[in-house]
């Protein structure tokens, strides 16, 4: 096998085993140690950075709750997006919640949880 050809494929492996090696979107989500940003990209490959907020399972989807860190159009400085975890392909990504009911009861169970937490503190 000439050189060339070898490189090609030595690379081709490289490449392979890094991208196993790459945790998917849920291992970030659910990793309790991970403090990174979330970087995702949009429609037009710009990254967004967020912040992750909560995980919330609801309705036996996954639901995140992320706060972007850099402006967003349309997008208040103060808000959170909710998304979930659509896992129809080969990897799961995350895409935003756009049923408005769904997200409103995604940011309740957010609060109950809040709300849970600060009653068991205070005990």
């Amino acid at each position: 096998m000439d050189k060339k050809k070898l490189e090609k494929i030595e690379e081709a492996s490289r490449q392979a085993e890094m991208e196993q090696d790459r945790p998917n979107i849920i291992d970030i989500l659910l990793d309790e140690v991970n403090k990174d940003p979330i970087v995702l990209v949009d429609e037009n490959g710009k990254k967004l950075t967020f912040e992750q907020i909560a995980v919330i399972p609801y309705n036996d989807v996954l639901y995140c709750v992320l706060k972007p860190i850099e402006h967003i159009d349309n997008v208040a400085d103060d808000e959170a997006i909710v998304f979930y975890v659509d896992e129809s392909g080969e990897e799961p990504v995350l895409r935003v919640e756009t049923n408005e009911q769904i997200a409103i009861n995604v940011f309740d169970e957010y609060y109950n949880l809040l709300d849970e937490q600060a009653a068991n503190g205070n005990k």
